[in-house]
């Protein structure tokens, strides 16, 4: 790693966290939070829209993987967009058109016009995890893996406020109302944004090392701390975003597995998710003896109580557990036995629904499902940033959000559509998904706790200590520029 790059890093270190990354916080966790909202309400509209429209099973998973076409087709797009553009442009862009289609779909008509307006959205919604990335390389090494895995406390909050949102506007003004208040965090961002900063490590690798100083400045200004003396001297690199770097020797096994995981994370997330409205909707819990005493499960089309949405309620809290669990983990243990831990944990607790079980104890379950893949989840949000460069790191980020989304995608027609024809089949499915991710994490070729943010293609990740030699900085800070 260059001399400039060192001069980045141990500014960073050295302003370290403060009032300006709490405001950040709060920015992009509104954003996380509007990407909650929007996909938690898909299992609390479409069983609505399966019983008002009559619609078939097929219709209705086709609802919810649509707006995954979208997110899939658009991820590495706004990658890419973050890497050669900047991340504050990638995510103003994406959030102002979730938030325009969010509002458009809230008067979708008929059937046709909710598949094509969810498409948009899930388009709009694809570059949401550019956030993450624009986060990521505010903080100091010490604060990053806490600080990621804190923002998913936005995640949940969204998740739990939409539920609550659907309990008071369901009832009484219906499934159109929800999806317009639904857009409220994007209103909240939209309104905020132009606060947002651009990457100061974005800049540096574009050769903008004035301005990169000045946003340095700048955060040491809000943190009561101060930017170490010297000139900031660009190590530009001008191919930026590109797949195939992906691809490249160092980092072609770490791509693949990188994308699994966040296949298998998708997958089983909005499965265990949708699966706990099919369920609860269906009755699926309650025994139904045959003359020749077989049970089977009844899945029949009823609307949502209020008993439904307590228990969404219950299991959306989930998330909450989960996120704990994860930081006590994440830097105890590291980034790949965290993940590792929480797939094996999801496969465990979906045993016991093999049972078709009283609803108590269905839901216990199906809180602790929840719980262990929302951790897992959070980790490989932690750990993507962290393993790819500056030069990479978004579309590291959008390749693997765009995996996740081919996830999300087969999801609805294994949760709404196979669970029709076999319970057990359905359930085998995610549990051999969780076990696949757990071999994933296990054999990463490298764990990225400790580690600082590798800056191009060109560099390499430095030593977990982050040691340098006997007065190397003393020789750095005594000169005005850096070779």
């Amino acid at each position: 790693m260059t001399l400039s790059i060192w001069r980045f890093v141990l500014s960073v270190e050295a302003i370290g966290f403060g009032r300006f990354q709490w405001k950040l916080s709060m920015l992009t966790g509104v954003a996380w939070m509007a990407d909650a909202m929007e996909m938690m309400l898909l299992s609390i509209v479409t069983p609505q829209l399966r019983c008002e429209w009559r619609l078939s099973s097929w219709k209705v998973a086709f609802i919810t993987a649509i707006v995954f076409i979208g997110m899939m087709v658009s991820s590495s797009l706004w990658g890419n967009i973050s890497d050669k553009y900047g991340r504050k442009l990638c995510l103003i862009l994406c959030m102002l058109w979730t938030l325009h289609y969010g509002l458009l779909s809230a008067f979708a008509p008929v059937y046709s016009w909710i598949l094509v307006l969810r498409c948009l959205v899930g388009f709009g919604l694809g570059g949401a995890p550019q956030s993450v990335t624009l986060y990521t390389e505010f903080l100091p090494i010490k604060s990053r893996g806490i600080s990621i895995i804190l923002l998913g406390v936005f995640w949940a909050l969204g998740a739990v406020f939409e539920v609550l949102l659907a309990m008071v506007v369901m009832p009484t003004l219906g499934w159109k109302w929800l999806l317009a208040f639904s857009t409220f965090p994007l209103v909240v961002f939209a309104a905020s944004c132009c606060w947002l900063p651009e990457s100061a490590r974005f800049d540096v690798l574009r050769g903008r090392e004035d301005k990169a100083l000045d946003t340095l400045k700048y955060i040491a200004a809000a943190n009561g701390s101060s930017v170490p003396t010297g000139r900031l001297i660009a190590n530009t690199q001008t191919e930026r975003g590109r797949i195939r770097d992906l691809f490249i020797p160092e980092y072609r096994k770490t791509t693949l597995l990188v994308w699994l995981i966040w296949f298998c994370n998708a997958f089983s997330y909005y499965g265990i998710v949708l699966l706990t409205t099919e369920l609860f909707q269906s009755g699926s819990a309650f025994f139904i003896f045959h003359s020749k005493t077989i049970i089977e499960c009844n899945l029949e089309c009823n609307y949502l109580t209020i008993h439904d949405y307590v228990d969404l309620l219950w299991t959306t809290l989930a998330e909450f557990p989960g996120i704990l669990v994860t930081l006590w983990m994440i830097d105890r243990i590291g980034r790949k036995k965290s993940m590792a831990i929480c797939f094996l944990l999801f496969s465990v607790s979906i045993l016991p629904l093999y049972a078709c079980t009283h609803r108590a104890v269905l839901t216990v379950f199906i809180f602790i499902a929840r719980a262990c893949i929302t951790g897992g989840w959070q980790v490989a949000y932690v750990y993507t940033p962290e393993v790819f460069p500056t030069a990479t790191r978004a579309i590291g980020i959008g390749t693997g959000s765009g995996m996740a989304r081919v996830g999300a995608l087969i999801t609805p027609f294994i949760a709404q559509v196979l669970l029709k024809s076999s319970v057990y089949l359905t359930l085998s499915v995610y549990l051999i998904c969780c076990l696949l991710g757990t071999v994933a994490s296990l054999v990463l070729p490298m764990e990225t706790t400790g580690r600082s943010l590798q800056e191009s293609t060109q560099s390499t990740m430095e030593p977990k200590n982050m040691e340098r030699p006997h007065g190397s900085e003393t020789a750095e800070s005594s000169s005005n520029t850096c070779p």
